[in-house]
């Protein structure tokens, strides 16, 4: 009798680890991607991120124009931005996407001096992204960015 007593002691006890061990954030693995419905200043932002045991492991945000040219790679439009705003999306799609990483679903996130449109449009999608990875979802939603 108190051999099968400790072994449903033991079993409860292994029970309750696992389940302690469990995903805590609610994110479920995989890729999401969360994209504005519509093109501003001719481009569209976007964010993919990808969930791995419960936790975001990549961030890619950036945004592409209609012929799917990315913009941070756009050497011309970051010297025009460089010395009209002090800032690049080069730099702040990274500063944005690894603060996510960084912050996770906390979403404290400072605003660069010069990419204060951007920060909202990353806002808003980084709101929806998180929400697909809730649900795990992985179709691409698309955000309203523009109000």
């Amino acid at each position: 009798m108190k051999r099968i007593l400790s072994l449903t002691l033991l079993l409860s006890l292994f029970m309750v680890l696992l389940t302690g061990c469990g995903n805590q954030t609610g994110l479920q693995d995989g890729y999401y991607t969360a994209q504005a419905a519509h093109f501003n200043f001719g481009w569209k932002e976007y964010i993919t991120i990808m969930v791995k045991s419960g936790s975001i492991v990549s961030v890619e945000y950036n945004a592409e124009n209609s012929s799917g040219f990315i913009k941070s790679w756009d050497n011309a439009y970051m010297q025009e931005m460089l010395h009209s705003n002090g800032t690049y999306p080069n730099e702040y799609t990274r500063y944005y996407a690894g603060q996510l990483l960084e912050e996770q679903q906390d979403m404290e996130i400072d605003a660069l001096t010069g990419a204060t449109s951007s920060y909202n449009s990353f806002q808003k999608l980084a709101a929806a992204v998180l929400e697909q990875a809730r649900k795990g979802d992985s179709s691409i939603v698309l955000v309203d960015t523009t109000h």
